[in-house]
Formats: structure tokens, sequence, C-alpha cells
């Protein structure tokens, strides 16, 4: 298995959950544990448990921003419209709710790439990216991504050119932010489901870059 590096609060960013053999890290088994006994208790509903992580797996989650980054790669018009209101062009496609009211959008191009931090305490976009990665919430990547920006994107497989610059953005209560990765080439005409499957969560918040289109080689085409 080839190594992933765990530059940020013990985690590897892309894969912070995966484990090998489907083996649970001491963390999980804890939390399995404590679910457990709540459920015993009669303190919580599975059903509402099940209820609240399909609504962020499937409503609520990466899957939305990526539709939205995957409309603006297509759409000219739409991508204006985020540049200029992101919180109402993102609204336009359903994604709506708490942590998502004041939004704005960055793009990345061949001259800045852009990171997002929240240095106080883990504001984050729910609607378009779901829950935060324990990562982006660690003390670590909240100084660091700040301090030395290059070096934490060269750790989590990012590595840039010298003349790229890197800007750095703090979201806070007021207003938070979704990276628009760079298109990659070979795209041309491909449909909006299609390139959203190019668009992970890394790579919208400025930690990854899109997927190479190659890895989609089993798609269906466009």
């Amino acid at each position: 298995m080839a190594s992933v590096p765990m530059p940020i609060g013990g985690a590897s960013p892309a894969h912070a959950h995966d484990h090998e053999d489907g083996e649970l890290s001491h963390i999980e088994w804890r939390v399995r544990a404590l679910e457990s006994l709540l459920i015993e208790k009669g303190y919580v509903d599975p059903a509402a448990l099940d209820a609240i992580v399909e609504t962020y797996e499937t409503r609520i989650g990466p899957r939305n921003g990526a539709r939205v980054v995957a409309r603006s790669w297509a759409d000219p018009d739409f991508r204006r419209w985020l540049n200029e209101d992101a919180t109402g062009a993102i609204q336009s496609l359903g994604y709506s709710g708490r942590q998502g009211e004041h939004m704005t959008a960055v793009e990345n191009t061949a001259e800045v790439h852009n990171l997002i931090v929240c240095t106080l305490c883990s504001c984050y976009p729910w609607p378009v990216l779901g829950l935060p990665p324990v990562w982006y919430k660690s003390a670590p990547y909240r100084s660091r991504a700040v301090i030395d920006p290059r070096a934490v994107l060269t750790e989590f497989g990012v590595r840039l050119p010298a003349s790229t610059k890197i800007r750095v953005w703090d979201s806070t209560a007021e207003v938070r932010y979704l990276v628009v990765p760079m298109r990659p080439g070979g795209t041309d005409g491909w449909s909006e489901e299609r390139l959203a499957a190019l668009v992970t969560r890394d790579s919208m918040i400025g930690a990854g870059l899109a997927k190479d289109p190659a890895s989609l080689a089993g798609a269906p085409a466009a």
C-alpha cells in the first residue's frame, strides 16, 4: 500500500477515516461504544441517527459542492453569478441552510491557489461540504496554514510551481468560502455529472486538486 502523508493532527488529509482490513481506530471504537450505550438507555433513537447520517452523506455534503463547481465549469453565466453572489448562486441549486448563509467563491488559477482555514474555530460551509474533516479543525492546521501554507499543501500532496501565489482565506461566522478548483484539461464537452465526479472535498477547501480525468476512464461518456 502506498504511503500517505499524515501531516495535520495525525490524520491522513484525504482519507482520515480509512483503515486497512476494515479495522476501526481507537476513537471509532469509543464512538461506537458510546452510541450503543446511549441507544441502550433510550437516550438516542437509532432511526434518528441513521437519518442524520444519511442527510449529511447524501443531502448535505461534498456532493453538493461538487455540483456547484461542475456547474461553474460548464456554464459561464453561472460562473459569473457564483463569483458575484455565491450565496445566491448556490441557493439556486437548492443548497442552503445553517453555516451556508454567507458564501464567497474563490477560483484557483495557474497564477493563484486558494486555501481555506478557520483560525479561531472551525467555521465551515456545511450545506456544500458537509461536516468538516478532523484535520480542518486541528490546531496544527489552523496555525500552519497561515504561517506556511506552501509546506502544508506539500504535505497534502499538492506541489505547486514556485511562481503560483498561495492565498489563504480565513472563514468566520460572517463569511465562509468555497474554492473552485481548476478544471482539468481534456474535459471539453463533459456533462456536469461527469465533471462533478472530478471534484473532491479537499479540492474545494484548497487542500487538494481536482481528480485526473484519466481516473474516470471507466465512467460513461458524456
